[in-house]
Formats: C-alpha cells, structure tokens, sequence
C-alpha cells in the first residue's frame, strides 16, 4: 500500500474539513454528547429538582399574573437571574438557586437585563406603588425607558383559563390540589390583570432572602 493511500485513509482533517454533511454530523454529535454530560445529571440532584424550604405554589391570582408578565414580554428585560457575584447580592439579594424555580413552567432565567433583576423584589415595594409603575414608569422614575401598561388596569383576568392551566401544571408536578382547581376562578373574580402583575411581583423571592 502505497504511503498516500495511508494518509487519505478514515477521518483524516481534510475528509471531514471538506465535507460538509460529515461536519455537521460530527458537530451534532460533539453537541450531544456535551450537553448530555452538563444536563442529565442535574436530573439526579435534589439541590436542583427539589423545592426549598418554603416553597408555595403560586396562587391562581399570582399565576395569572405570571402570565401576562409573560405574554407582554417582562422577561426579556428582567432576567430573574441573580448571579453569585458580590456586586450582584448587594444590589439585589440571595443569588438564585434552582430550587426556587420548581414550580416555574418555563422558568424565567436569562441573560439579558436592560432593567433591575426582579427575583426579589417581592414586599420591597408596596402594592400601590407597582401598580403606579406599571401604569406609566416615569411618573416613578422619570430616567426609566419602561414601556407603559396602562391597558393592565381596564383587562379583567381571564378566570376560565386558570383551571386548565393548572391542571396542565399539576401534571408536571406543581402540587395544586383539587380544591385550589375548583376555586380558581372564582379566588380571581373581578381582579383585572394590574392586580395579578402586581400579585405575582409581590411574591417573588420570599421563599429565600
């Protein structure tokens, strides 16, 4: 066998350099098995898929105003994320731990944060105060360049939709009992959806200080 033949034999760099779909299988595989390593054993961990100690289930107002922060786009401004970084837990607290977020489907943590980290802004502030904020920033923080919602305060919450909602939780693990199902709409009647943003800000990061 001649030496050329040796060297153009298997996965040399130039076989795999120059086809493209031999990359890409490549890469994907690489990307697998990496994440596979990182992921997976976070399954294991109880740090990681258990809840802290004091750990509630957001109520079916506070569940409701979780899902306006998200439909209006909350998160991509305010990460939830704090970072065990001294610059951080002074500014906003305990940095966040997983457990915390159990009962998050999906959980808010991001990178990006053009406004204040909100996972403890919990009782800092008062009901009426959020309320004024949401309504229009600047009348708070004239420098803010926070969207208004002043369309929050005329929305009623939609009450049929927090059964299903629920249940849908309940069945990837969020403890919500028959009763709390039972009750939701009616705990949620005559509330608009200022009062279940407000709700659910107010009950951020209570579980661990």
């Amino acid at each position: 066998m001649s030496s050329n033949a040796k060297h153009t034999s298997g996965f040399s760099h130039e076989k795999i350099e120059t086809n493209n779909l031999l990359m890409i299988v490549l890469i994907l595989l690489v990307v697998a098995i990496g994440g596979a390593v990182e992921i997976v054993p976070l399954f294991f961990q109880k740090s990681t898929t258990e809840p802290i100690k004091g750990l509630k289930p957001y109520t079916a107002l506070q569940l409701a105003g979780r899902d306006v922060y998200q439909r209006e786009g909350c998160y991509g401004c305010h990460s939830q994320m704090i970072r065990p970084f001294r610059s951080e837990t002074l500014r906003y607290g305990h940095y966040s731990v997983a457990g915390e977020f159990v009962y998050d489907h999906p959980f808010q943590w991001g990178s990006k944060r053009t406004g204040p980290d909100l996972q403890r802004v919990g009782g800092r502030y008062s009901d009426e105060w959020h309320r004024i904020h949401l309504i229009e920033p600047r009348d708070l923080v004239p420098e803010s360049n926070m969207p208004a919602y002043p369309w929050l305060e005329k929305n009623p919450v939609d009450a049929a939709a927090l059964p299903a909602h629920m249940r849908a939780l309940r069945r990837v693990g969020v403890p919500y009992t028959d009763a709390d199902i039972a009750s939701a709409a009616q705990d949620v009647e005559g509330k608009t959806e200022l009062d279940a943003t407000v709700a659910y800000l107010q009950s951020l990061g209570l579980a661990l200080k």
